[in-house]
This record gives C-alpha cells, structure tokens and sequence, in this order.
C-alpha cells in the first residue's frame, strides 16, 4: 500500500474507529489510546494487506475488534457510560443537556442487559456506522443474521425503555 493511499484511508476511518470505541469504553481518553493502538497494529502489519479500499476497513475493524478484546480480558474492563462517548458540536440549552445525559445514563443501564455480541454489533452499527455488510464480513456471522440480532436487540432496547418510563 502507497503512503498517500494509507494517509487518505487513515483520515476516512479514523473517526469510525474512534466511535467504535466510544460506544465500547465510554471514555473519550480511552477510546484515542485504543485507536492509536489499531492504527498503529495496521501501520506495522500493512505489508500483510492485499486488498481494495472496501477490504482495507474490514481489515482495520478486524483489528480494532482485537484490539478491543484485549482491553477487555485485561484488568477486568467494563464498558462505561455512554453519555461520555457522545460527541457533539452544538451547545444544547441545560434542559436538553441534562435530558440528553439522563437518556444516555438510562441507555448505558439498558445496554448492560444486551449480551456481549449484541453490544458489539450495535456499537460497530451505530459508533462505526457500518453497514450489515461490512458487519458480518468482520464478525464472520452471516449478513441476514447480523440484521436479525440488531432489529431484535433495538427492539428489546425499545421494550426495555418503555418499561423504565
């Protein structure tokens, strides 16, 4: 792979990774350190990759899903608050800055009844803004089954949160 290519596909999946692991960690400082990781695997095994643009993400999201696991056995992690993970430009009145966190502190507790793989696809779905596609192609899991566990897992979330009001 060319640098000018490695600099381009960096800049286009850097933000995509970052809030995939947003969405897992909860913590903004832990989720640079896990980026910065990845890239940095990429960087040193980019000798190994073979494909076309498309290729190259699964191939980095492989990454940041090991990545992600190793943070996880190590020490006993757990995933945190989403509320920390949110990142927004605009300046929300307090009333909609205190709404917001109360949601994302309620969805953070939902998220915790969800299994380990359920959570994964949501946070690859919804922080990586991947599609089904992409999805199954990094998990291994079929692409009809990775829409199937996310419609069933948003709909559970769905019940969960009607629940709690």
């Amino acid at each position: 792979m060319e640098e000018h290519q490695w600099e381009e596909l960096y800049r286009t999946l850097l933000p995509r990774v970052f809030h995939y692991f947003s969405y897992r960690v909860g913590s903004i400082p832990q989720a640079e350190d896990l980026t910065a990781t990845t890239f940095e695997k990429a960087w040193r095994s980019r000798w190994r990759f073979r494909g076309d643009e498309d290729g190259f993400a699964r191939w980095v999201f492989g990454i940041a899903r090991h990545v992600a696991a190793d943070y996880f056995r190590k020490d006993g992690h757990v995933t945190l608050a989403l509320e920390k993970a949110r990142l927004v430009d605009e300046h929300p009145s307090p009333e909609e800055y205190a709404q917001t966190k109360d949601d994302f502190e309620r969805l953070t507790i939902l998220l915790q009844k969800l299994s380990v793989r359920e959570r994964e696809l949501i946070a690859l779905k919804y922080g990586a803004g991947m599609t089904n596609r992409a999805i199954a192609e990094v998990t291994g899991l079929s692409e009809s089954n990775v829409g199937t566990i996310l419609h069933r897992s948003v709909n559970r979330l769905r019940l969960l949160w009607k629940e709690k009001e």
